[in-house]
């Protein structure tokens, strides 16, 4: 890697940091993404949390070997930290790989101490850990999402399917959301969304957490509800599911059945991470 390349990303780097910091302080975040692959030569994302850096790296083909992409990595690292101000030993780095359909989407990697911390969104605060999984709990990237689901459910019932860490509920929660159920089938992350709701004093008797295949649950419940949010993962294929779960095969019927769950002039609001996505013309 030329000099010229790091001298493009510090620059690269400098030029989002003024932005986005500003941007950080106006919309009270202590969490907020600063750089995510701009440069072919950098495929990186980086995310501040608190006093601490996130980096996933996405694994690529180069013409590195261990040794030079070691040092170009400490190099790469040594820019952010100068910059930011933030020292390399809080800054806690992934690799991002390409998930296989026989991979878990958020498997438990080994780590020999867990990082988590209390970060805060427009004034909602959220447990991250930053050691634990790939993801952190929180998808910086939906930050519009969950904005525009709070603006919707003011006085309105929620569901919100596949709902991981229900961070989406919570900030509807406190925008004035009649009530809620989040719907999702890992403990790990319904005992992650207690505790923020735990954070954010929100009453269990009107926003609810409930266990269950997202998948089977909508074919079989009756309830019916104002605003549904359904963010499914691209692939699942968990043993606590009766089947397997392929966005791009399934995402019709899933919609269908969502669709059946909403009250009159209700909305349902659908969102998937996988780049290949095409949707089903039968759906629109």
């Amino acid at each position: 890697m030329t000099p010229e390349k790091f001298e493009m990303f510090e620059n690269r780097l400098l030029k989002n940091y003024k932005h986005r910091l500003k941007q950080a302080k106006r919309l009270n975040l202590t969490c907020w993404r600063l750089y995510d692959h701009d440069l072919p030569e950098f495929p990186i994302c980086v995310e501040f949390y608190e006093d601490y850096i996130y980096i996933a790296e996405y694994n690529r083909r180069h013409a590195l070997n261990e040794e030079e992409h070691l040092a170009w990595f400490e190099t790469t690292k040594g820019i952010i930290s100068t910059m930011t101000g933030i020292p390399i030993d809080h800054m806690y780095v992934k690799l991002r790989k390409r998930m296989s359909h026989r991979e878990g989407q958020y498997e438990k990697e080994e780590v020999t101490e867990s990082k988590i911390i209390t970060v805060q969104e427009n004034g909602h605060k959220f447990l991250v850990n930053l050691t634990d999984y790939l993801d952190t709990g929180l998808f910086l990237d939906h930050r519009p999402v969950r904005a525009l689901l709070a603006e919707m459910t003011a006085g309105k019932t929620l569901l919100n399917l596949f709902c991981y860490t229900a961070s989406a509920t919570v900030q509807a929660a406190l925008a004035g959301a009649k009530s809620s159920l989040s719907v999702d089938m890992s403990n790990t992350y319904l005992d992650w969304a207690q505790r923020n709701f735990e954070l954010n004093s929100l009453s269990s008797s009107k926003h609810q957490l409930l266990r269950a295949d997202c998948l089977k649950w909508l074919e079989e419940d009756s309830q019916t509800f104002d605003v549904i949010f359904l963010d499914p993962p691209t692939f699942s294929n968990s043993k606590k599911m009766d089947s397997v779960l392929d966005i791009q095969r399934d995402h019709g019927d899933m919609i269908r059945n969502a669709m059946a769950k909403l009250a009159p002039n209700g909305v349902l609001i659908f969102s998937n991470n996988f780049r290949k996505f095409k949707m089903d013309e039968l759906v629109t």
